[in-house]
């Protein structure tokens, strides 16, 4: 008996960007179990689907966010202060595009203030909601950068971040304890290498 080709189903950008139901996600874990050789209704395994959505739900929650927003709200007296505000060590908890496998590190971010500050809790958290998404390493630092210049036209931007792959650490060619770093400037980091330096020693410590 001969099977006639299914006919390829033609999906709109509007109904590719609609986010599925927290069933139909629920049912996708059951499936992967399924495909990695397992039964999702044995007793260990029942409730993993819905751990696993809770934690996709935390893990992804930037894109909920919006950066913009955390960076609104500014402060114009600096009292004369015209160096740079850093902050060291912001923890990046990240998963890549590719592999959806985690990448941890730690992101370094700097600027020079023009007329404008904000409060530095608020660059912490820009870190966040980007890392928050689905991302490269890249991709990540230049969106921090970007929405730093973006909402507060400062005289320039730093950004280091430096992070473990688990996509290189636990599969393909397991090379543990190799992290990446991925670094951009803008304004006067990028013109002024001494700038830039000192930004690069405060920024490892």
């Amino acid at each position: 008996m001969s099977l006639t080709p299914a006919k390829p189903v033609l999906v709109t950008h509007e109904e590719a960007s609609k986010r599925p139901s927290r069933e139909q996600a629920l049912e996708a874990v059951r499936t992967l179990i399924a495909w990695a050789g397992d039964d999702p209704a044995r007793p260990g395994l029942i409730d993993t689907p819905k751990r696993v959505v809770d934690a996709y739900g935390e893990w992804f929650d930037g894109y909920d966010a919006d950066a913009g927003k955390e960076l609104s709200r500014t402060f114009e007296d600096v009292t004369g202060y015209d160096d740079m505000v850093v902050l060291r060590d912001i923890e990046v908890e990240s998963h890549c595009e590719h592999h959806m496998a985690p990448f941890l590190g730690k992101a370094y971010v700097a600027y020079l203030p023009g007329e404008k500050v904000v409060g530095i809790s608020k660059l912490a958290r820009v870190v966040e909601i980007f890392a928050r998404r689905l991302q490269n390493q890249e991709t990540l630092t230049n969106d921090i950068i970007e929405a730093i210049e973006s909402h507060l036209q400062p005289r320039g931007v730093a950004v280091l971040v430096d992070a473990e792959h688990q996509c290189m650490t636990t599969r393909g060619v397991h090379h543990r304890h190799v992290s990446t770093v991925t670094t951009r400037f803008t304004g006067a980091f990028k013109d002024d290498p001494a700038l830039m330096d000192r930004f690069l020693k405060l920024a490892r410590g």
